[in-house]
């Protein structure tokens, strides 16, 4: 008998497949992770295919060169509009990255780059909206203004790194070599559109069912409650072990803001909580994988590395910011 879930067609449509037709139970472990890859990888697939073609139609009307002095501002403003770019798209931190490799395309500065591909999955409307409800005003837009500095700041210091030379030879030549077009109708700049989406999600569609996996995986068979523990007993040091527990973890930004919710409840305290929600968000062993596509070892441990430091001295600045509150 399938479960009365939110009547979301992808979520029926899980439903029916998984436990209709699969059979699995529901209740079990094994069910739940079926059914959270099943329902994230059409999730994800759908929202690339329909954002990387709205982007790749609007991007006919906006010339590259346009594009790169938009973002390319010098000095940190262009990390900034990445930023606020990021903040204001709905995406998850392994859906963030096609649009990611199209910034790229464009020739958008690479530490620019990094600043959407960081703030875009810790910001965004759903969350924003789920956590007023939950926290309220002031420690929403606490949150939302220390995810769009720690986006600037960690992208203005990737910037400045000599990084380019661990993108992944064609992923940089596909950047560097994409040449300007020219579009007579609107019917070219649909089809720009669907090759455009076509062709990210070629090359990606192995690493987001690996990363996908490895997310059901960790979220259905790491239990919370010894989360929970951990952080709890670690006292001032709680901060830096929350970031290091909530970076494995994986989940959509429904299940991240009730996991802080449940931490702050069990009286630890809101920076912390906060704290593992932005790990949650911004890092995952799933965009990891799929980042491999993109990028050599080196500077994944590079990115993951400086916004981990990132978060965590957002978590401490919250957490003085909520004692004098």
């Amino acid at each position: 008998m399938l479960l009365n879930l939110p009547e979301r067609p992808l979520e029926r449509l899980a439903d029916f497949v998984v436990y209709g037709g699969l059979g699995l139970d529901p209740e079990s472990r094994l069910g739940g992770a079926v059914h959270f890859f099943f329902y994230d990888t059409a999730k994800i697939f759908l929202l690339l295919a329909v954002m990387i073609f709205v982007i790749g139609v609007i991007r006919t009307w906006l010339p590259q060169e346009r594009l790169r002095r938009w973002m390319g501002t010098g000095g940190i403003t262009g990390n900034f509009i990445a930023a606020l770019f990021g903040a204001l798209t709905p995406f998850c931190s392994c859906s963030s990255i096609p649009i990611f490799i199209s910034l790229l395309r464009a020739g958008v500065p690479l530490g620019v780059t990094f600043s959407f591909l960081i703030t875009s999955p810790i910001i965004n409307e759903y969350l924003v909206i789920l956590m007023a409800g939950e926290f309220g005003l002031p420690i929403t837009a606490a949150y939302v203004g220390s995810g769009l500095i720690m986006g600037t700041l960690a992208g203005a210091v990737l910037g400045r790194m000599k990084i380019g030379r661990w993108i992944e030879p064609d992923i940089a030549g596909m950047a560097a070599g994409e040449g300007a077009e020219n579009f007579d109708s609107f019917g070219s700049r649909l089809r720009h559109g669907v090759g455009e989406a076509w062709g990210v999600i070629r090359q990606i569609w192995l690493w987001v069912l690996v990363g996908v996996a490895v997310g059901a995986f960790i979220h259905n068979y790491v239990p919370q409650e010894m989360i929970q523990r951990a952080i709890s007993s670690t006292g001032v040091f709680s901060v830096p072990i929350a970031v290091l527990l909530g970076v494995p973890m994986y989940g959509s930004c429904a299940a991240i803001v009730p996991v802080a919710v449940v931490l702050f409840e069990k009286g630890i305290p809101l920076g912390t909580a906060l704290a593992f929600m932005m790990a949650m968000a911004a890092l995952s062993l799933p965009e990891a994988v799929m980042l491999r596509r993109t990028m050599q070892l080196p500077l994944i441990a590079l990115f993951f590395g400086i916004t981990t430091l990132a978060i965590i001295l957002t978590g401490y600045l919250l957490n003085l910011l909520a004692a004098f509150l």
